[in-house]
């Protein structure tokens, strides 16, 4: 939890603060633009909430944060409140978990809602709230894992809810050897009528990303947008595996169509598909210059 004693002199006055074990992770920051902001290599509050909903979305900031580095002052009487708004809706029956997990440096995770079985995609810490939420939501039948930098709490939502992990078998590593679905190959999984797992070797061997309906595309950490170059791009100085072949996979990802990018770490991005189109392309543009 958050200490008001290792409070930043960087927070404005009020009740929301950030302290000194912020570990610069970005959640508060892409969750509540409005509220938090970078501030000599940790986040800070440059605007305390004033209004009910701004209020709420700090409160899902202190949830979220990996570390607990963000509190209040005061007790919050409205956080049951903000437990209850987690998983929060991002588009029709997709959502963002929230309660992320300092074993994966703060990756946002990801819940599907659909007739044919839930999917999380890649594990938020497991926390009894969002436990409870999910549950009301019917439960988690698989748990996919986008590599294996963000598997968390992966084997405590398996025990829980009995759901089937799955995670490219190039990137498995001891703690995830039992998982019920390993992956294989370099060709896309029709794994349902509207999920297809595209395998994008690059950041890590084993890199896959998901697609629902064609228009969701869950990146792990192969693709996000970048607030600084204002573009879709990759991580080049957080390629663990070949930069070269997350080339290849970025050109191949391109082919498909989708409207969003929900990434594992950095933001995500919203556009319709022609729009989209273009901004991979740009993209691959900047991954070839690389």
């Amino acid at each position: 939890m958050a200490h008001l004693k290792d409070r930043r002199p960087q927070n404005v006055d009020g009740d929301i603060y950030v302290d000194t074990s912020c570990i610069d992770c970005d959640t508060c920051r892409w969750m509540v633009p409005s509220v938090f902001t970078r501030e000599a290599g940790m986040s800070a509050v440059f605007h305390q909430p004033t209004t009910e909903a701004e209020r709420l979305a700090a409160l899902q900031a202190v949830l979220s944060c990996p570390t607990a580095s963000i509190g209040t002052v005061a007790p919050p009487p409205d956080m049951k409140a903000a437990q209850a708004s987690l998983p929060i809706p991002i588009a029709e029956n997709v959502y963002h978990c929230g309660y992320h997990s300092e074993k994966s440096y703060g990756a946002a995770s990801y819940f599907i809602q659909r007739p044919e079985g839930n999917i999380l995609t890649d594990s938020p810490r497991f926390a009894a709230p969002l436990v409870k939420q999910l549950e009301a939501l019917g439960g988690v039948q698989y748990l996919y894992l986008t590599h294996r930098d963000d598997v968390a709490d992966h084997r405590q939502w398996h025990e829980r809810f009995g759901c089937d992990r799955l995670l490219h078998a190039a990137d498995i590593t001891p703690s995830t050897a039992d998982i019920e679905l390993p992956l294989q190959g370099t060709e896309p999984i029709v794994f349902a009528p509207d999920i297809t797992i595209i395998p994008v070797p690059g950041h890590t061997q084993g890199h896959t990303v998901l697609l629902y309906r064609d228009r969701f595309l869950f990146t792990g950490d192969h693709l996000a947008w970048s607030v600084r170059l204002q573009q879709l791009y990759a991580f080049r100085n957080y390629c663990w595996y070949s930069w070269a072949e997350l080339v290849r996979s970025m050109e191949k990802l391109a082919t498909y169509q989708f409207e969003w990018v929900l990434p594992g770490h950095g933001r995500r991005y919203h556009a319709a598909p022609d729009v989209m189109q273009q901004q991979m392309q740009t993209c691959l543009d900047w991954v070839r210059s690389q």
